[in-house]
């Protein structure tokens, strides 16, 4: 199939639909994701997206699915005693239902190598997803059908700080600096109609990388179950510890999480239309 460089929308489900089928011929996604972008490909294609990021191309990436499909990522039977696969469903159902949002856990058997990572004795894996009320949920759905018995490998949609230099690398959330920084032949764009409206649709969430909850690591204290916080991200830790409160649980903040990660700052669009890389500050 051809690769159509026509601008391609997010919310137009024939538009989802074809990049979906794209991304089945072997292509990676650009795409609109909360309120942010993503980069999105078939599950054996980690090492082709690390290399267009820059990343070192052993570097374990994430798996994302459409809502429904969350937990065939997971092998359910290597949860913590404390941690039933039907309280990993209601925790996955109720950070779905307010936006964007990751988790990691126990790591199912038929995924590939290069989307599980070792966690002390423990296979994992890491699931985004980009929140139940986003159009994202079309283009994801159809790119689940065309990548077969393949999972969902996803990215931030960014250079890598290996190649920038930086500490970090914030995620973008405008198409144009997106385009500027990783335009190519080989990647197919699939952009929000309106990026403000996209980001009004979750204004509990900032626009960076999803904050992640672990769900393999559970510690109990007051006579209740706390799961550990691995990344502050998009949604503040006030918001993860009110939801996590009304399903019974408490919350521990991990060390890395103790930093939230910092959006990206866009420079003055210059006068040829281009618009700067400032990344966040």
């Amino acid at each position: 199939m051809p690769h159509d460089r026509a601008r391609r929308v997010l919310d137009r489900p024939a538009d989802a639909r074809f990049a979906a089928a794209l991304l089945g011929d072997g292509l990676p996604v650009a795409h609109g994701f909360g309120g942010i972008y993503a980069l999105t490909a078939r599950g054996d294609a980690v090492r082709r997206v690390n290399a267009l990021k820059g990343r070192p191309l052993d570097q374990t990436g994430s798996v994302t699915a459409p809502t429904g499909r969350v937990l065939d990522a997971f092998d359910l039977s290597a949860l913590p005693p404390a941690v039933s696969p039907g309280l990993v469903q209601d925790v996955v159902d109720a950070f779905g239902a307010l936006g964007p949002f990751g988790f990691r856990g126990p790591a199912a058997a038929h995924l590939p190598v290069g989307l599980t990572a070792r966690d002390g004795t423990a296979t994992t894996t890491q699931v985004i997803v980009p929140g139940d009320a986003c159009p994202s949920q079309v283009f994801l759905a159809a790119a689940a059908r065309a990548a077969g018995d393949l999972p969902l490998a996803i990215t931030s949609a960014n250079r890598s700080r290996h190649v920038t230099g930086g500490l970090d690398a914030p995620v973008h959330w405008r198409i144009d600096g997106l385009r500027a920084e990783l335009g190519h032949p080989g990647l197919v764009f699939l952009e929000h109609d309106d990026e403000a409206a996209a980001r009004a649709r979750f204004p509990r969430h900032t626009t960076v990388s999803t904050t992640i909850l672990a769900l393999h690591r559970a510690e109990r204290s007051h006579g209740r179950v706390h799961l550990v916080l691995e990344r502050h991200g998009s949604l503040h830790v006030d918001d993860v510890t009110r939801v996590l409160h009304g399903l019974g649980l408490g919350l521990v903040v991990g060390e890395r999480a103790r930093t939230r990660l910092v959006p990206r700052v866009y420079e003055p669009v210059r006068r040829d239309g281009r618009v700067g890389q400032g990344a966040g500050r």
